[in-house]
């Protein structure tokens, strides 16, 4: 073969073994030190590198960890605070709802029974409790009243008691007495206008649900009555049955035996509908004062920080109880009926009528030092 065509020798030193000579060829000896700094660092890098993939079952577990103990939830009673003392409607719905809880979750629900403050004490024993789903607390539309007239509260009802169920709803009715020469809320209206002063209405307290609903259908009907309150609302329904004041609008469990017994003369039921209790009689929006709507209910909260896992099952189970009919009846015996809501449109209801009350409370002047 012609030696044109021979290969040229290959050269002693190949390109690809001058690289691990770069560091000696460094512009600057200043930038040295800082490269051999670095280089030093990398089998600590590599090391850290390396215990990631460890690290990253560790979410999981936390989520297994979580899902066994709400597999194993509840483990303990749950402790149900009524904020009233024993007897009232309050007090009625968390018995029924207490042992329906006992029969389908498996744990005893007791009552702790905590009135005072107009119901402000039993709300705080809830807000302050440890938010495991344990220590739930049962009220009523007084919830809100409560959280709105008063102002130097130890707690944030808002953020520290979280909406978990409405139990049940129904109806204030506005009552006077058999012998009253009023016979409609027309009636009520022309005689508190036409002869100011005269007229005394009862309620259950300063700032109680009956107090606030009452001074709401005085400023849509625009005439007035003179608040005559009491330490609760058996001693108003006296008061009424006595003469002693002229008008009562309260829940109707609380009048409707008497109304039965034809002592008392209902006028008009509070809220957007009639009361299948009493069919025949108007709403107020009918009978007089056009967009008035305002009723009584019943609902089940909890500490503010619950899981949200416990307060999805304690909803659902609540969903379930309110279906049995012996509980329905037991509720229409109460003037209520179930109340089916989500835990978003309760939530939105409580937060709505805080904001109704405050600012009726700023509009009538109410205040509670």
């Amino acid at each position: 073969m012609p030696a044109a065509f021979t290969a040229p020798p290959r050269s002693p030193v190949a390109p690809a073994r001058a690289v691990p000579q770069a560091p000696a060829r460094l512009p600057s000896t200043a930038h040295g030190p800082r490269v051999r700094e670095r280089l030093a660092l990398l089998p600590v890098a590599f090391a850290l590198v390396a215990l990631v993939p460890a690290a990253l079952p560790l979410p999981t577990l936390a989520a297994e960890a979580a899902a066994r103990a709400s597999a194993a939830w509840p483990a303990r009673p749950f402790r149900l605070v009524v904020p009233f003392a024993p007897g009232g409607s309050v007090d009625v719905f968390a018995r029924l709802v207490g042992a329906r809880i006992t029969e389908s979750m498996g744990q005893p629900a007791i009552i702790d029974n905590r009135g005072g403050a107009g119901s402000i004490l039993g709300m705080e024993v809830v807000a302050r409790a440890v938010p495991d789903g344990y220590t739930l607390l049962v009220h009523s539309a007084a919830f809100t009243t409560a959280a709105a007239l008063h102002p130097k509260l130890a707690f944030d009802p808002e953020r520290d008691l979280l909406p978990i169920a409405q139990l049940g709803a129904g109806s204030n009715i506005l009552t006077v007495h058999a012998d009253s020469p009023i016979r409609s809320v027309q009636d009520l209206i022309a005689l508190a206008r036409r002869e100011p002063g005269r007229l005394h209405y009862g309620s259950g307290g300063p700032g109680s649900s009956s107090h606030l609903t009452t001074e709401l259908m005085l400023r849509m009907g625009r005439f007035e009555m003179t608040h005559v309150p009491y330490k609760g609302l058996g001693p108003a329904v006296t008061a009424l049955l006595g003469q002693q004041v002229q008008v009562l609008l309260v829940g109707m469990p609380n009048v409707m035996p008497h109304i039965r017994a034809g002592r008392l003369r209902a006028l008009a039921v509070s809220t957007e509908k009639r009361s299948p209790l009493a069919p025949e009689v108007p709403t107020l929006a009918e009978a007089g004062i056009p967009g008035y709507a305002s009723g009584n209910w019943w609902g089940l909260w909890g500490p503010g920080g619950m899981p949200a896992v416990h307060v999805r099952r304690l909803h659902a189970e609540i969903g379930r109880i309110l279906q049995s009919s012996e509980l329905r009846e037991r509720l229409a015996a109460e003037g209520a009926e179930p109340a089916g809501a989500t835990t978003e449109a309760f939530a939105a209801r409580v937060r709505g009528e805080i904001a109704l009350w405050r600012k009726l409370a700023r509009e009538a002047d109410l205040r509670l030092d």
